[in-house]
């Protein structure tokens, strides 16, 4: 394989004068465009498709180095292969992580993050306000292997304070949070864990790399769903951990290497080509939504309007601190019930009714019976889920049409 400029591989950005101007000195849109290329002898523009599940080796010799980890080269597409590499390596620079390991599904990536630093009798502490899945593993799936845990108030420093023993191991999550939009103090609550010793685990989905950073806040490990913003066409299904050098060769690799959550290699090159649009997807997506809350707070019938760079957000100014903008979901509550929240959607035009997010097609959906059903209607109000409440994926469209579209349906029914 013939190695060009922006390769890890080839050790630009690693040591020496070529640090200068190696890939962890790029503007973010370099890295996003160029990070991680390795090029084939052909000298292919877009990133080569390695889609094979195996590799052939010169000698048995080799082959036993490979297993015995003195060599690095690839072994087989469950360990690692060349495409899935290329992909982890760029979101690695954008990141600005040690280290990054490309997963199946942004939940394989939230599961295995937790489960492979976690054993019998240790505790975890999580934020209440958690995606649907993200809460069956922390209170129904981690349990199960006599692992504790204790959801929290995530704005409430105190009760974070409080929660945190010498038993907690770890700290999980998510902000902006699905689909309330809360936001957490991420610094303070870095600062809070440190002080047992737990490591913080961060679900950065709804902020992306562009937007937030948790490893600047002190966050130990970032997730992502790179099946939202980092595909951003609803094409296919991937995710990600970035971490240290450390957590991912001692902890990470070994759970997936023996339990299989892989990206696939193709998978993984449509993500490549994802992330190159990605910047410039997510400012103008955020762009959009802001100015679609703005115009919702205007209308009758919508009782509230949650965006985290509304000055209306109650953390109105911790959401400017931590994001650069307020990212492209905006979550509103309407005059009324399901029955009028599920005939706004039916009467929409050229928004879609999906519980993806993150996709060039605006996007929305009902959290009370779609993606928040299963923790149960007790739960879904103690974090203000309600069924007035109507969460919504900002799209490329023409904003003024979007507008237009949001309010003739809510006209109509209210």
């Amino acid at each position: 394989m013939r190695v060009f400029p922006g390769s890890k591989a080839e050790g630009v950005g690693v040591g020496g004068p070529a640090d200068e101007f190696g890939p962890d000195a790029w503007g973010e849109a370099t890295k996003l465009v160029r990070g991680g290329l390795t090029r084939s002898d052909h000298g292919e523009t877009s990133e080569a498709l390695y889609l094979n599940s195996g590799f052939v080796y010169p000698d048995a010799e080799t082959a036993a180095a490979r297993f015995a980890g003195d060599d690095d080269g690839f072994i087989y597409s469950r360990y690692g292969n060349p495409t899935v590499s290329m992909f982890e390596e760029r979101l690695r620079l954008l990141e600005g992580a040690e280290a990054c390991y490309g997963t199946s599904s942004g939940m394989s990536a939230v599961f295995t993050a937790l489960a492979c630093q976690l054993e019998a009798g240790d505790h975890i502490v999580a934020s209440r306000a958690l995606f649907g899945s993200c809460f069956q593993i922390v209170t129904n799936i981690l349990p199960r292997f006599g692992i504790t845990y204790e959801l929290v108030d995530g704005k409430d420093l105190d009760a974070w304070r409080a929660a945190l023993v010498p038993e907690t191991k770890c700290v999980f999550l998510e902000t902006p949070s699905n689909p309330t939009l809360e936001v957490i103090d991420l610094a303070a609550v870095c600062d809070l864990a440190k002080k047992v010793g737990a490591r913080v685990v961060v679900d950065n989905v709804f902020a992306t790399p562009i937007l937030q950073r948790p490893l600047e806040f002190g966050a130990d490990i970032v997730i992502y769903s790179g099946t939202k913003h980092i595909d951003g066409q609803g094409r296919c299904l991937g995710g990600a951990i970035l971490s240290t050098e450390e957590f991912k060769e001692e902890e990470l690799k070994p759970m997936i290497r023996h339990t299989g959550p892989s990206l696939s290699p193709f998978n993984a090159w449509v993500l490549l080509k994802g992330l190159e649009t990605l910047k410039l997807r997510v400012n103008e997506q955020s762009r959009a939504a802001h100015t679609i809350a703005e115009a919702l707070e205007t209308m009758s019938g919508v009782s509230q309007v949650l965006y985290p760079h509304l000055e209306s957000h109650p953390q109105y100014e911790l959401c400017t601190q931590q994001m650069k903008q307020g990212g492209t979901v905006v979550t509103f509550k309407i005059d009324g019930g399901r029955e009028q929240a599920f005939d706004i959607l039916r009467r929409l035009s050229i928004i879609d009714i999906s519980n993806n997010l993150g996709d060039s097609k605006s996007l929305i959906t009902h959290p009370a019976s779609t993606t928040h059903r299963n923790i149960g209607e007790e739960e879904r109000s103690r974090v203000g889920i309600g069924e007035d409440m109507l969460r919504l994926s900002v799209g490329l469209e023409e904003t003024d049409d979007l507008i237009a579209d949001l309010g003739q349906a809510i006209r109509a029914v209210i």
